[in-house]
């Protein structure tokens, strides 16, 4: 009976899921003739700023009536959003526009706004910084529709811009004018199945054409005469005084603005509904061999660290490890260290920084056995300098691969995709608290492993790391965002809610995780146990010092995900209207990246144990999170030689999550190649006895 009552409650949860999601050709909504079509408005965004604002906030938008019902939706009422939602900046508004399926409007008043002064300085600076609105239908974004260059294709790219800016002739001030005009197009087909059987329809394109309208020659109602529409005079935003026709720089001087729009509805037969995303993308699709070329490029870079690798384990490995494996440790020779030949020709014999036990008749061969990584034996396991602070940040590194991991899955299958408005923040939040738990243990086994004791402590700092770190970043940051009333700034019932997710939910996962690994599982075994004493590590080249090396084993990752790292960019800061939907290829290429940093912290360690320095697991860590710097630098770059990115501001929203980023990759990729180096070492060190 409990049996069956399980399996129901994970039936009912496994069904509540698959309906928790958009999941693409399933779920649709269908229109008959007549029904209303909320129309949506949410903010506006431009590549030459990281400040958002809502929509309805503007100065020369109407405010909404409350005059267009359609079932729950009420124009005025802002919609509940998720929380990928809130951190995206989105404020999700039903407008007053009015849209019935199938019904054409060729003119429709909306309303008539008086904007002062102020305002219409405000909506000049908007215009000069080429801000585009995002309106919404059926969870459509409002599209302006472009042809490719050879004509072929149509493609969309969401938004539309809310005017334009107009440079008479060269040394002219510019000149302002608002789009008030808008033609609202949406396309539709038949329903599939028994829907398209009974008349219904689905929408599958929702285009927006703008136009600047002179606000004269209009009738009664408001509406401009066709000879306006289709005019070329356009509404310029001067401020004018109400007793003067000219333009006016008293503080009582404004600008009425009438609003109008039209309504088309037309047939698209050759887009399916499942695929009506498709239009978004058409760019990205032309793109496609760009794609290959950088997973071809990963791969030979991939490759030919492979080979190194196998030549490191295969083969220089193998000829340094004697026929038995035989080294022979410090207790069982005694207090004193072995002896290196100086000088063959004069027989005379000095200390040997090793541990390698030779017979007096075979002194010569035995040292010429000898190499740098086995004399570290006795220290190679030794706890690293700062052990207390690595074991968190490994543990946090964990919990960031497994949040990624499960989100590039998720997205390549197409359970998480752009009609699921703030999916990758939301469902991104809910793994990493989630994995929380792994965090936890692997942290306090890593730290019992390092000697340490005070496993609570170390808890609380794991499961702190990342949280405060974007937590605090964030906090700072709102607060020179709250100031522009930018939507991109967090509301504060959002940072409470977040607090609480971290205090109630991830911290006691992480204690459990943290708990069972360090009471339970306990440490990790050793192969050989350290010396009582450290030996001291010889000076290192130029090569081998750690800046150096790590430095130049970050560059290697770096140009494996160069070419795939500027479509990400290029999506994330200057097409911000666009969507990254490739995430077959970009997971092919963390996949690669992934290799390439496993195997580049398999010769960077095994180049440091050959130069007697056995302070590997920080090394192997930050070699690992090197490639963030490189990633940096070239952000830097991208800022000023790609961006156009202006305002203090907006420079300071870039870096700061630049680098947060940034951080969080290095977190995750130092990681990796600390559990790669890990694995090394003890391979390589597991394959000799010590007597």
């Amino acid at each position: 009976m409990h049996a069956d009552v399980r399996a129901g409650a994970i039936a009912c949860t496994l069904f509540a899921l698959t309906h928790a999601f958009y999941i693409p050709g399933v779920s649709y909504k269908a229109y008959r003739d007549g029904d209303v079509l909320p129309l949506l408005v949410n903010k506006v965004y431009s590549d030459q700023s990281e400040l958002q604002y809502a929509y309805t906030e503007l100065p020369f938008v109407c405010p909404p009536t409350g005059r267009v019902r359609a079932g729950r939706f009420t124009s005025g009422a802002s919609l509940s959003l998720n929380l990928g939602e809130v951190l995206r900046g989105d404020r999700i508004t039903v407008s007053d526009y009015e849209l019935n399926m199938g019904t054409d409007d060729e003119a429709h008043f909306l309303c008539s706004k008086t904007v002062n002064k102020e305002g219409l300085k405000r909506t000049r600076e908007l215009i000069r910084d080429g801000y585009v609105a995002e309106w919404i239908v059926d969870n459509l974004p409002g599209a302006t529709s472009f042809q490719t260059t050879d004509k072929t294709r149509r493609y969309y790219a969401a938004g539309f811009k809310i005017g334009e800016e107009v440079i008479a002739s060269p040394g002219a001030p510019p000149q302002y004018f608002l789009y008030n005009h808008l033609t609202l197009v949406i396309r539709y087909r038949l329903a599939p199945g028994r829907d398209g059987e009974q008349g219904k329809k689905v929408v599958v394109g929702f285009e927006v054409f703008p136009k600047s309208v002179e606000a004269e020659n209009r009738d009664k109602d408001g509406l401009p005469n066709k000879d306006s529409l289709a005019g070329e005079k356009k509404l310029e935003l001067v401020a004018k005084s109400n007793t003067t026709d000219g333009a006016d720089e008293n503080e009582d001087a404004s600008l009425e603005i009438p609003f109008t729009y039209s309504v088309y509805f037309r047939k698209e037969e050759k887009l399916e509904w499942k695929n009506r995303w498709d239009m978004y993308f058409v760019v990205a699709d032309d793109s496609t061999n760009i794609h290959w070329f950088a997973i071809i490029n990963s791969i030979v870079i991939a490759g030919l660290l492979s080979a190194v690798v196998a030549v490191i384990l295969a083969r220089t490995i193998q000829g340094d490890i004697s026929d038995d494996g035989k080294i022979k440790s410090r207790s069982a020779r005694g207090p004193h260290t072995p002896r290196r030949l100086r000088d063959k020709s004069s027989g005379l014999l000095s200390d040997l920084e090793g541990d390698v036990d030779l017979d007096d008749d075979d002194d010569d061969d035995a040292l010429e056995d000898v190499t740098g990584w086995k004399l570290v034996h006795g220290d190679v396991f030794r706890p690293p300098p700062h052990g207390s602070l690595l074991a968190p940040l490994i543990g946090s590194g964990i919990q960031l691969l497994l949040m990624t991991a499960t989100l590039l899955l998720l997205s390549a299958l197409g359970i998480l995709n752009p009609s699921f408005r703030g999916g990758y923040v939301s469902v991104g939040t809910g793994l990493f608290i989630a994995a929380g738990l792994f965090s936890g243990y692997f942290s306090s086994r890593i730290y019992a492993t390092y000697g340490g004791t005070a496993w609570q402590q170390n808890i609380l700092i794991t499961a702190s790391l990342v949280p405060g770190l974007l937590f605090a970043t964030t906090l700072v940051l709102n607060l020179f965002v709250w100031v522009q009333a930018s939507s991109t700034a967090i509301p504060f019932s959002t940072l409470l809610a977040l607090l609480a997710l971290w205090l109630f939910i991830q911290l006691p996962l992480v204690y459990v995780g943290g708990r069972h690994g360090f009471v339970r599982a306990g440490a990790y075994a050793q192969p050989i146990k350290a010396n009582a004493v450290p030996r001291a590590i010889p000076r290192q080249s130029w090569g081998q010092r750690t800046g150096q090396a790590v430095l130049l084993s970050g560059g290697i990752p770096f140009v494996v995900m160069f070419i795939e790292l500027m479509f990400v960019l290029k999506n994330l800061w200057m097409d911000k209207s666009g969507f990254y939907y490739v995430f077959g290829f970009l997971g092919v290429v963390v996949g690669i990246l992934v290799v390439t940093v496993v195997e580049v912290s398999i010769v960077a360690t095994y180049v440091l144990l050959c130069s007697e320095n056995y302070n590997w697991p920080w090394h192997s860590f930050f070699v690992g999170a090197s490639s963030a710097a490189w990633i940096f630098a070239y952000l830097v770059y991208y800022f000023f030689s790609k961006l156009h990115i202006s305002g203090f501001i907006s420079g300071m929203l870039f870096f700061s999550y630049g680098a947060l980023a940034c951080g969080v990759y290095g977190l995750g990729m130092g990681t990796v190649a600390f559990f790669s180096a890990w694995w090394f070492v003890g391979r390589i060190y597991g394959a000799i006895k010590v007597d």
